[in-house]
């Protein structure tokens, strides 16, 4: 339940800024911080990597885990994008090939048609990711805190943690890898004894219950939201707030607006992006886990050669 001081300030905020929206042609932009947190255990199995070396992958995987976006929104529509630098030049790297292809393109969001479009390169090859966008169930909180100048409210939701990753392919991958293996091992029973095999297939499936009960795993996401700038939008694909989401935190990332341009002099146009292929975000998934499947299997096959 919301306090009777909440409802009044929405309200008042509500007010205050609607006339204006209304009477001009409202734009603003909004740009964010994300961190993604990485344990970095998993790249020392065995505990072999001096911490020299942790230092060394910890500053490599930096440009992946820090990064900058820009949200261009109206009253209906926002445009979602990384704030591109070139990492060029001094101690920096070139953009590759490898990074575009598993960095999120350009989003865009219509609320009124609730519509959701993504600009994809996938390995050179451009997609148009089409979704129509769900509301989220949001728990609407009356805690406050303050981002900048902007005073903020408390509200969560749950996802499964497999939907946090726009283009994660890790699990898809594993579930593919591991029906390969269990074909090998069952091919291979004549040749081992038949006990063993056994006991392969049903950890095999045991690891594969394990992973897909991780896939479900419902995950809190917390955003922050002002009512002092009256727009459901928000960073990436979340809205349905009554106010800009200037903070959201989901699974191990979390992005901060650290500035924010109401009605810029110079007016920026919000276009729908309509070349690529059409696939849904299911499919597109399903593009990604095939070509990292075929990836390992001429990875495996060349090694093989040796």
């Amino acid at each position: 339940m919301f306090s009777f001081s909440y409802k009044v300030v929405l309200l008042f905020f509500t007010l205050l800024f609607a006339t204006n929206i209304q009477a001009q042609d409202f734009q603003g932009q909004a740009y964010y911080f994300s961190k993604t947190t990485m344990d970095m255990s998993r790249w020392n199995r065995g505990g072999k990597m001096s911490e020299a070396q942790k230092k060394q992958m910890e500053a490599r995987m930096k440009p992946w885990l820090e990064k900058t976006y820009i949200l261009t929104f109206n009253k209906e529509e926002s445009i979602f994008k990384e704030d591109e630098k070139l990492e060029g030049g001094p101690g920096g790297r070139a953009p590759s090939v490898w990074g575009s292809s598993f960095s999120a393109g350009l989003q865009y969001k219509n609320i009124k048609e609730k519509v959701f479009l993504q600009d994809q390169e996938f390995f050179g090859k451009q997609f148009l990711i089409t979704e129509q966008m769900a509301p989220f169930a949001w728990k609407m909180g009356s805690e406050t805190k303050k981002i900048g100048q902007y005073t903020c409210y408390k509200a969560t939701t749950m996802r499964p943690s497999s939907e946090l990753n726009f283009t994660s392919t890790n699990n898809r991958g594993k579930e593919k890898k591991k029906e390969k293996i269990k074909e090998e091992s069952v091919s291979e029973a004549s040749k081992v004894k038949v006990a063993e095999v056994k006991v392969a297939v049903a950890q095999d499936d045991k690891e594969k219950e394990v992973e897909e009960e991780e896939k479900q795993k419902m995950v809190e996401v917390v955003a922050w939201y002002s009512p002092m700038i009256p727009v459901s939008q928000g960073p990436t694909e979340y809205w349905g707030l009554p106010g800009l989401i200037l903070e959201i935190s989901a699974g191990n990332t979390t992005m901060l607006c650290s500035k924010i341009v109401m009605n810029p002099e110079e007016k920026i146009t919000i276009k729908r992006p309509t070349k690529g292929e059409v696939v849904t975000k299911k499919q597109y998934n399903e593009i990604i886990t095939g070509k990292m499947q075929e990836m390992r299997d001429n990875r495996g096959r060349g090694s093989r050669r040796y």
